[in-house]
């Protein structure tokens, strides 16, 4: 696990929690699913297992994952307004997650007023709190994630129709994404933040803040924020899902990750790259032989000293347009890092070609450059074209700030008074 780096305070409440909830979970006959007991002496509901039956998590209530808990076929989780919900440590199998399982639901609808907070058990928020007391936007690792998993099409190796998403073992059947239903409908994802993430499962495998597996056009997803994630912020595998007004600060890896032919748009977001950011943008193309392409527009990106602005991949296609970029080095000066790449692997020519032929897109791309740095050496492969240096008094293209006032920890800390 990657730049775990833990206060004090932070590792004895991780330990205290932890040790708390071995013994207020109750089992039914099976063995799988366990039923939510009472409050815990903390306060906390300790969720361990699967849900099997229709429930709602209310805001009077924290309510700790102390496993992989799936959300099950044909099962709805409603979760309040104003929730927090936290997971304990955890690596390996032990990863602690919500997994939203194909033909599961999650009604996750929180409000500007009261957005739902998915954390650390070592997190000390409470409802109706914005902002942590107690930890840093930078603790990474410190529990797994959130996975939507739907059966909308994916563009997946030897053309199969279903696989198992990362992050999960192969092992768990609810693990499965994939199909043939492009309106299928996870449920209405609004007001939440995801913080403090990306547990490690096995050897290079973290949890992504966010995935979206296979999720259909029938999901509703708006304001979402992900918070010092170890691994992506956000990833698309495929699907045909929307996405308006999403935050992603810190991650350790890639902040927006696309693959597998995903077909839908991401609309009005904001990348800040950490001191651990690979590519705030890391776009790959369909792995199979379904083909599709989607959309990124109205983006403003934040970089740090070690981050690239994108890199697109593999056949990589769709359209990327009124996206500004600020705060990244020079590829002359930090070997290589700060550029806007069009990567041709394995002997092959197909992103290029995607780009020559109109498959890969872009439109109304604006960059504040660093000193003595020019727009070809940053933009590659002849996307300067379709790129123009400003100052940032004078950028034209962008997101609209004003949507993330008030609910996200990113606003009100003050990290979008660019």
């Amino acid at each position: 696990m990657k730049n775990l780096k833990l206060t004090k305070n932070a590792l004895v409440a991780v330990f205290f929690a932890t040790a708390m909830s071995f013994s207020l979970t109750s089992c039914d006959d099976d063995d799988d699913d366990v039923t939510p007991v009472s409050p815990a002496p903390t306060g906390n509901v300790i969720i361990s297992g699967n849900i099997t039956s229709d429930v709602t998590w209310t805001k009077d209530k924290v309510y700790q994952l102390a496993s992989r808990v799936a959300v099950v076929d044909g099962v709805t989780l409603t979760i309040q307004a104003g929730t927090v919900i936290k997971g304990e440590a955890g690596s390996g199998a032990n990863a602690t997650a919500l997994v939203i399982a194909r033909g599961g639901k999650l009604m996750a609808n929180g409000t500007a007023q009261e957005p739902i907070i998915f954390t650390s058990i070592a997190d000390e928020i409470k409802s109706g709190q914005i902002a942590s007391p107690n930890l840093d936007p930078t603790l990474q690792g410190l529990w797994g994630g959130v996975i939507i998993l739907g059966k909308a099409p994916c563009s997946l190796s030897g053309g199969i129709p279903q696989t198992n998403i990362e992050g999960i073992p192969e092992s768990d059947p609810n693990g499965l994404y994939g199909g043939s239903i492009a309106n299928d409908n996870s449920g209405v994802i609004r007001y939440i933040s995801i913080r403090h993430g990306g547990a490690n499962i096995g050897e290079g495998n973290e949890i992504n803040g966010l995935t979206l597996g296979g999720v259909g056009s029938g999901t509703v997803i708006e304001n979402v924020e992900v918070i010092a994630n170890v691994d992506d912020g956000i990833e698309w595998f495929g699907g045909t899902v929307s996405v308006t007004n999403a935050i992603v600060w810190n991650s350790g890896d890639d902040a927006l990750d696309t693959d597998q032919a995903w077909a839908g748009t991401m609309d009005n977001f904001v990348v800040i790259c950490g001191s651990n950011t690979d590519h705030a943008l890391e776009i790959d193309g369909p792995e199979g032989p379904f083909r599709d392409g989607h959309t990124l527009r109205n983006g403003t990106i934040k970089g740090s000293n070690v981050a690239e602005l994108a890199d697109f991949r593999d056949g990589a296609q769709g359209t990327f347009e009124n996206i500004y970029f600020t705060g990244f080095p020079s590829p002359a000066t930090s070997n290589g890092r700060g550029d806007f790449s069009l990567s041709n692997r394995n002997n092959t020519t197909n992103t290029t070609d995607n780009f020559t032929n109109g498959v890969l897109i872009f439109n109304n791309l604006e960059v504040t450059l660093p000193a003595s740095t020019t727009l070809s050496s940053v933009f590659k492969s002849g996307t300067d074209a379709h790129a123009s240096e400003v100052a940032f008094a004078a950028k034209t293209v962008g997101a609209d700030l004003s949507q993330f006032s008030g609910w996200s920890w990113t606003a009100v800390s003050g990290q979008l008074d660019f």
